[in-house]
């Protein structure tokens, strides 16, 4: 074989070897490195708290597919167990995904998940609560406004004889970002602005366990032991509320969050002082706006135009939204007017005239 044959074969060889090696990633290039994948995973932590799967899973994934018509959201609950989450996240890790939208039952154990995802090049959102690790973007809601809010919506249902004033607080769980922020924002308003704050534990997250905890505050502190009650969230404000009930306990002002119709209906009924109105709706979207652009490469800073550190991570690219406590003569302009929920959900028979009385048609 001459120079030019050889030179011949060898360059026939070559063209055949890319060609081959052109095919194999095109067979294999769904969930490689090339990005085709079009997956989002979503988790999100719970199912008691009715939000989840009511508005945030539904508008998340309404909106991804607005935005891309050939992306796919898969989505899983953790029914508040760290490791059932864990297995989730791997699971989607495994199964090629890009991006992850993470709402954590637990925020410290994430972070060695977060930062073997990101080794690989997956980008996690963390969603609602601020997970540890190398997340690419937080969105969700100044949450110590919140607790103070909350706060302010606790002396404000207290009028004049708040400096007077004894609370009981049931907080979130304790293995929540989020709940220590409500706590850190409660109590930098009820520490200055009520007599004294005389029992405090947390609910868990669970009306049940929140139920409990304020028969043993009835039990320790007798029924005129107390003027108000903090109630982290809606959820839990249920329990309490029904506590109250069960030992005659009347006229204590009850505050909570989430804007939950159970909620709504027991500020109408006047069981329920207030609650935090968080819009839902644009905390979803604007994480759905982030998620498909992580997916498709491109900067996020016009969405995310804030920074926040995380115990494990400093800079983090942060979108906070704006929350409002909302009494009896809000709700009209607030779950009605952004159609949180219909007139005919609120205003059962059971709640028509208080309905009426407060103006929702």
């Amino acid at each position: 074989m001459n120079a030019m044959t050889r030179r011949v074969v060898i360059g026939a060889a070559a063209v055949s070897m890319a060609l081959a090696m052109t095919a194999c990633g095109k067979a294999g290039g769904d969930k490689g490195s090339d990005g085709d994948n079009k997956t989002i995973g979503l988790l999100l932590p719970e199912s008691k708290t009715t939000r989840y799967e009511s508005f945030d899973y539904p508008l998340i994934k309404a909106k991804v597919e607005e935005l891309c018509s050939d992306c796919k959201i898969d989505y899983k609950n953790a029914g508040e167990n760290v490791s059932t989450q864990k297995q989730q996240f791997d699971d989607l890790v495994a199964s090629g995904v890009k991006v992850i939208i993470l709402d954590s039952v637990d925020s410290h154990a994430t972070k060695s998940w977060v930062d073997a995802a990101d080794a690989k090049g997956i980008k996690v959102i963390a969603y609602d609560r601020l997970a540890e690790g190398k997340v690419s973007a937080y969105v969700s809601f100044d949450n110590e406004k919140i607790g103070r809010l909350q706060g302010e919506g606790i002396v404000g249902a207290l009028g004049g004889k708040a400096k007077d004033s004894d609370v009981v607080m049931i907080n979130g769980k304790e293995s929540d970002p989020n709940a220590a922020l409500f706590k850190k924002g409660a109590h930098s308003v009820l520490d200055t602005q009520v007599k004294k704050v005389v029992y405090e534990q947390t609910g868990e997250w669970d009306p049940a366990v929140a139920g409990q905890k304020m028969g043993t505050a009835i039990t320790q502190l007798g029924k005129d032991g107390f003027d108000a009650v903090y109630s982290a969230n809606d959820g839990m404000a249920g329990g309490i509320i029904a506590a109250l009930e069960s030992a005659g306990v009347k006229g204590i002002p009850v505050g909570g969050q989430d804007a939950e119709l159970a909620g709504i209906q027991r500020i109408l009924k006047g069981t329920q002082a207030f609650s935090i109105y968080k819009p839902y709706k644009p905390e979803a979207e604007l994480t759905a706006e982030v998620a498909v652009k992580l997916l498709k490469g491109e900067k996020i800073d016009s969405l995310a135009t804030k920074k926040i550190d995380s115990p494990s991570t400093k800079g983090i690219p942060a979108a906070l939204i704006d929350a409002q406590v909302i009494t009896k003569k809000d709700i009209a302009n607030t779950v009605v007017k952004d159609q949180l929920y219909k007139v005919s959900e609120i205003c059962t028979p059971e709640f028509a005239k208080a309905c009426a009385e407060a103006g929702i048609k």
